[in-house]
């Protein structure tokens, strides 16, 4: 974990590394290294040398500033926003804390429920937002399972939305660059228009230039928010992971306990089969067989 994040803070000072040298190399006025500071301009009198010009694509624009500059700062300050608040909250200290996690696990293992219940319901961690609309759901286990389950979803796609706008700010960061530079396109060739072709060459590469400008600001709005979008993205699907597997053993931890299935009775001897119904009936309606008579007695003489 902590190679993770030193891996993670080195990336984003890489990154803004990178921006405060491309923005000082652009903002950067006169000659570059090795040329020499006054080189004597041909057909100058007495040599003297030829005046420099900047070369600065940051005072151009903010010489025409138009609505395109305008609507790509505004994106630019809420990109600068959301990254910072996305790497502040996607940390394991800040959405699954050991000490929340911990404390549930006490409670669980002393069998307070309702406490448990209580601290679930307020604590704002990845897991106790999981646990807390299953442990409403007892004792039914399998509908335990189920609350839990959708809590995990819904936060999970709550961490995502929550960077899908570093997104959507980058792919429209080229989009709007685009934009300025057709406007200043169709500025510079409306200025030939009028001229009827005889336009100076100077200021119709000037139209350009600042049309292009446009085109810069866009992709230097869209590659720090990708980037970011990017690393964060990574990080919300692991984090999110941990959670959920955090969760889930400490749903099995407080599982009520099954019904046992009940004792088999114990086996009765059966009784007797009576004889059925027309049987004993034949045989109540059976005349008695008649006794037999006495010897019969001689008479005496």
């Amino acid at each position: 974990m902590r190679w993770y994040s030193s891996f993670r803070v080195v990336l984003v000072a890489a990154v803004l590394g990178a921006s405060v040298l491309t923005a000082r190399s652009l903002w950067a006025q006169g000659a570059p290294a090795g040329t020499p500071a006054a080189a004597p301009a041909a057909g100058a009198p007495g040599g003297a040398p030829a005046p420099k010009k900047s070369v600065n694509p940051f005072a151009i624009v903010i010489d025409n500033i138009d609505f395109v500059f305008v609507i790509i700062l505004i994106c630019s300050i809420i990109g600068v926003a959301l990254i910072i608040q996305g790497f502040i909250k996607a940390r394991a200290s800040v959405m699954i804390p050991e000490s929340s996690t911990n404390h549930i696990r006490e409670l669980i293992g002393a069998k307070r429920f309702k406490e448990l219940i209580e601290f679930t319901e307020t604590d704002p961690s990845f897991v106790s937002r999981a646990l807390n609309p299953a442990l409403k759901r007892a004792p039914s286990f399998a509908a335990m399972k189920e609350a839990m389950e959708t809590a995990i979803g819904e936060q999970t796609a709550q961490e995502f939305r929550r960077i899908e706008y570093l997104n959507i700010i980058g792919n429209l960061g080229p989009l709007l660059g685009l934009l300025g530079t057709v406007i200043g396109m169709i500025d510079s060739f409306q200025q030939m228009n009028l001229a009827e072709g005889a336009a100076n060459p100077k200021d119709l590469a000037g139209g350009i230039s600042k049309a292009l400008c446009h085109t810069m600001l866009g992709l230097m709005l869209a590659l720090p928010c990708l980037a970011a979008f990017g690393v964060l993205r990574t990080l919300v699907d692991r984090l999110t992971v941990q959670g959920a597997l955090i969760a889930e053993e400490l749903l099995l931890m407080v599982k009520p306990a099954e019904a046992k299935p009940a004792a088999a009775a114990p086996a009765v001897r059966p009784a007797a089969t009576p004889q059925p119904a027309p049987v004993a009936a034949a045989a109540a309606r059976k005349p008695a067989s008649p006794a037999p008579a006495p010897p019969a007695v001689p008479a005496q003489q």
